[in-house]
């Protein structure tokens, strides 16, 4: 086709690629997302093509390659969309299910692990009862082959970024984007229409539109998800920025650990430039815009935007206090816009729907949906996007499906490092930005991780301090030494040799980090501790006053005994890896606690439960 350089283009290529789509009328989606392709979803495309072609089938059947469809629980999944307007959505297949796989085209579901789907698509006013999912910024994610331009065009890609530079003015773009309530996805929850405004305010004979893909968090892969399911809708949304604030460069910093979000990427970019959606005049105007990817060494202080800025420029990725802000002098010293994967992707949406229907989900100050990451303890891992105000219990217990082998429920860590753990006794409360807070807790970038009974706080707390210990880039004192000092206490605690006074310390210090480190990382990296003593203060206590563990994690306050049960079948003695553990066959044995380190391999081993945790 002619490239596209008129909206009237736009329309027409969007119409034929629907017709193009039309003429498939059963479709096979499969998930090739890295969750799917790490759990062996390769073999089982090619084993469902081998199967297609021994049917003949091959040229009425389509077979839609797409990004991760949020069922990480579930991988490989496949979704069967039939002639009749049906569809089954299938999990944990295997190549030698392909068989019934393609028979399911017909309406069969024989030997395959069905799924729900758990989820509804607002923007085309589809909707489930019941459902809890409401998919806005996964719009497009497990459902459009990402490397096909056609398929992104004929979902309404593009169809905002021509409105914009044809029909709308800057000041609409930022007004519309304002007036939704769409605020910063990536952390601090700031209103992207605000500090869109404050760039395009500023005089600059250049300025600059950044995309935050440096996702750091442990168990976060909400942004990974969306590059590699739907990258075209960042592209649009950062030319959509790039109008509104003045801007003709975008630059994309991505962790260089994502490879396939940066190679669908690269495609987008391409395709995008070939069809003259990025580059010059573009849909006839003057207004210029060029994406480039600038690659991240996964610095977990890199997502704060002025360490990311000065990473792009060649310098060590380390904070500067602000003022002045980015929006004022940024990338280059210039004017700069910096919004997250998930911030972004909401975009094109809004100024195609408008800021009334972005706001008809969600509440009053946290419009719209959120994306999480599901890890931990938790049934079915995966990636959520629910409307806020969701509760903590919908989404745990329902989309999650609960706890893992029916252990309970202990708390839910949201925020990622820079977040704290929330208990079950506010498993009701909505979801947003300012009950999170209120809770001890933050909305960050959507990491979600759920911790069941065997977890201890403490040492879940001390394994977050690690991580952003680690991760300091040592500019500030309070960050470097403070959380060292932190660190060390509570390794004390789990150790044994905790007291009062170390609690008390270890307070007092988590709140001076808080008021005088230089950026958000430091600034919030004692939220782990701060809430889990809060939270939980009767397992700090057993720690220090009682020297125990209560839930059996920390080693050097546990220790492991036979009981009566003990058979004598010898299992954890021929397992024990320092040979600790002595006595005949079918006779009681006993463990040498000077000599046992802890490791629990005979209590696992054991299949009569004849040893007990002290």
């Amino acid at each position: 086709m002619d490239m596209i350089d008129t909206p009237r283009k736009l329309t027409e290529h969007a119409a034929a690629a629907q017709a193009a789509d039309a003429v498939m009328t059963s479709k096979i989606l499969v998930s090739m997302g890295t969750c799917g392709i790490a759990a062996g979803t390769t073999p089982v495309l090619e084993a469902i093509c081998d199967e297609l072609k021994a049917r003949d089938l091959a040229g009425s059947v389509e077979i839609i390659e797409t990004g991760c469809m949020g069922l990480c629980h579930s991988e490989p999944s496949i979704e069967v969309r039939r002639a009749d307007g049906t569809f089954g959505i299938f999990g944990n297949v295997t190549a030698k299910q392909a068989v019934a796989v393609v028979d399911a085209l017909d309406g069969g579901d024989k030997g395959l692990e069905s799924l729900p789907r758990t989820w509804y698509y607002p923007e085309d006013e589809e909707n489930i009862e019941g459902v809890i999912q409401a998919r806005i910024a996964l719009r497009n994610t497990g459902r459009i082959n990402p490397e096909n331009l056609d398929q992104y065009i004929a979902n309404g890609g593009y169809a905002a970024l021509a409105k914009a530079v044809t029909e709308m003015t800057s000041a609409d773009i930022i007004s519309v984007v304002t007036k939704s309530g769409l605020r910063g996805r990536g952390g601090g929850g700031f209103p992207t229409g605000m500090k869109w405004g404050f760039a395009a305010r500023e005089e600059a004979s250049e300025k600059y539109v950044i995309c935050n893909a440096d996702e750091g968090d442990p168990g976060a892969f909400m942004d990974r998800a969306v590059l590699e399911g739907d990258p075209h809708s960042v592209l649009e949304a950062m030319a959509l920025a790039g109008y509104a604030i003045g801007a003709d460069q975008g630059v994309i910093y991505i962790r260089a650990e994502y490879p396939l979000a940066i190679k669908r990427l690269d495609i987008a970019i391409d395709q995008a430039h070939g069809q003259g959606l990025l580059g010059k005049n573009l849909f006839g105007s003057d207004f210029h815009f060029d994406i480039e990817l600038k690659y991240g060494a996964g610095a977990f202080v890199c997502g704060e935007e002025t360490a990311l800025i000065h990473s792009i420029e060649g310098m060590r990725g380390e904070p500067t206090f602000k003022p002045p802000f980015p929006a004022v002098q940024g990338l280059w010293k210039k004017p700069t816009t910096v919004n997250n994967v998930e911030t972004l992707a909401n975009i094109p949406a809004i100024v195609r729907k408008g800021a009334e229907w972005f706001r008809s989900l969600g509440t009053k100050k946290s419009t719209g949906t959120k994306v999480f990451a599901l890890a931990g303890k938790i049934s079915k891992v995966g990636l959520v996007e629910v409307p806020m105000g969701t509760t903590l219990r919908d989404v745990i217990f329902g989309v999650g499906g609960g706890i893992l082998d029916g252990k309970r429920f202990k708390a839910v860590q949201t925020g990622g490092p820079s977040g704290g753990c929330i208990k079950e006794d506010a498993l009701d409360a909505p979801i947003d930005y300012d009950n999170l807070v209120s809770l001890g807790s933050m909305m960050g970038s959507g990491g979600m991780i759920v911790m069941d009974e065997d977890d201890c706080m403490v040492n879940i707390a001390r394994f977050f301090l690690e991580f952003t210990l680690d991760e300091s880039c040592g500019k500030c004192t309070p960050c470097r030494v403070g959380n060292k000092r932190m660190f060390e206490m509570l390794t004390d605690i789990t150790q044994g040799r905790g007291t009062p006074e170390t609690l008390r310390k270890l307070k007092s210090l988590g709140g001076i980090i808080k008021d005088t480190a230089l950026c958000g990382l430091g600034q919030t990296s004692p939220n782990p501790v701060l809430s889990t003593m809060a939270q939980f203060p009767e397992e700090y206590a057993a720690h220090v006053n009682e020297k125990k563990c209560p839930a059996g994690v920390c080693a050097s306050l546990i220790s492991f005994e036979v009981t009566d049960n003990c058979v004598g079948c010898t299992l954890c003695a021929r397992n024990c890896p320092v040979n600790c553990i002595s006595g005949e066959r079918k006779k009681m044995h006993v463990i040498d606690d000077a000599a046992c380190i802890r490791c629990g391999v005979c209590y696992d081993t054991c299949k009569f439960h004849a040893i007990i945790k002290k």
